[in-house]
């Protein structure tokens, strides 16, 4: 995990999620967070991979009691500093895949919203949702973010050009799904490896799956150039067409929406 940690310290992952592109899929996770939350603050959270607390953070400021933990010692350090004394916040330093520190059925509202990017073997990505379905209550939700296969297809090996050096590399299967390891940083699914990975636990049922910032990555430069009621008319288009299934294919980050029975 050296790579995600020299990689983390070295990336500013606070300008990315408050440039304009970044806001979309922030404004995006957070519309369906608070779906998932319904009105009062009297529930739990925890955020799993936590990052730099843009949304730990900005729930605590709501109201809600919130664990966040993070695997970066970059991040989190850039997390506590952010904490005041009127957040009702606790950070912790771990992995996703061992949630021990936490009883069974104790959050309301799980976010495994970094660490699927980051899991290269599906026993990892079982252990990790496995993990989150325990801690979390039944009836609360589990929201887990991915990024997709066809987004970095299309951006990656073809706009950038580094299609021949990916088959090359053997990072590419002959239908063209990405083949990663942790050495490449981050794990790239498509619907159908979600779904797997899924039908594993009999206890969750999907409620919506949604493209956290559809076309936004395409076009990263025009829409941080908008105007603000520009980005504002973009955002109402997004979220209009978001959770067409015929679209979360395209997305850059995914965001699956599971409820615990």
């Amino acid at each position: 995990m050296n790579h995600l940690e020299d990689y983390y310290s070295n990336y500013d992952e606070e300008g990315r999620l408050v440039s304009k592109h970044g806001q979309v899929e922030y404004l995006t996770t957070m519309k369906y967070i608070h779906e998932c939350l319904g009105e009062g603050t009297n529930k739990r959270i925890l955020e799993v991979g936590a990052g730099t607390g843009r949304y730990s953070i900005a729930l605590a400021k709501e109201g809600y009691k919130v664990d966040a933990l993070e695997y970066t010692s970059h991040n989190l350090s850039i997390l506590n500093s952010k904490i005041t004394e009127d957040l009702n916040i606790t950070t912790h330093h771990g992995n996703a895949m061992d949630l021990s520190r936490f009883a069974d059925e104790t959050f309301d509202i799980t976010f495994v919203l970094g660490p699927m990017y980051h899991l290269y073997t599906k026993e990892n990505k079982s252990k990790a949702l496995e993990e989150a379905i325990r801690v979390t209550k039944k009836n609360g939700h589990i929201l887990v973010a991915y990024c997709m296969n066809e987004a970095c297809i299309i951006q990656f090996a073809f706009k950038e050009g580094k299609l021949w050096k990916c088959f090359e590399h053997n990072k590419l299967t002959e239908d063209f799904h990405c083949i990663s390891d942790e050495t490449d940083l981050f794990e790239i699914v498509r619907l159908e490896d979600i779904n797997e990975l899924n039908e594993q636990f009999a206890q969750i049922q999907r409620v919506k799956i949604v493209a956290a910032d559809g076309a936004t990555n395409y076009m990263r430069e025009c829409i941080d150039a908008m105007d603000d009621d520009t980005f504002d008319m973009w955002m109402k288009y997004h979220l209009t067409t978001c959770e067409r299934m015929d679209l979360i294919g395209a997305t850059n980050h995914s965001l699956d929406i599971l409820k615990k029975h």
